[in-house]
């Protein structure tokens, strides 16, 4: 069975903040996924769509017969990435860790359930 995948790496969200995005999403149509996420004013929504998008696109490259409208959307995880450490200064001289956390999202759509 043909699917399309896509993989966006290293993404400036984090993982905690895709998660529910990604749940919402999981098992449904690829156009009731889509308006879903054009719907939802989120930052981890618009990243998201991209990847869906881009896992679409994998799908006709790959040669898919399947009309996009019988595409569903397969896998959707996402995975902690790196983690950017940053210094800011505090009271008294001392210092305090900022956790940057990165994601990286998997997105798979095939035809059929």
């Amino acid at each position: 069975m043909m699917v399309g995948r896509c993989v966006l790496k290293y993404r400036r969200i984090s993982p905690k903040k895709v998660a529910p995005m990604l749940d919402e999403i999981r098992g449904k149509n690829v156009r009731e996924a889509e308006r879903i996420l054009t719907l939802t004013n989120k930052k981890a929504a618009r990243i998201t769509l991209k990847a869906l998008k881009a896992a679409i696109a994998s799908y006709k490259d790959k040669g898919g017969e399947e009309p996009v409208e019988n595409l569903y959307v397969s896998l959707a995880k996402v995975d902690r990435g790196v983690i950017l450490k940053r210094v800011r200064p505090m009271f008294r001289g001392m210092a305090t860790l900022i956790r940057k956390r990165t994601s990286h999202i998997t997105i798979e759509v095939s035809p059929g359930r």
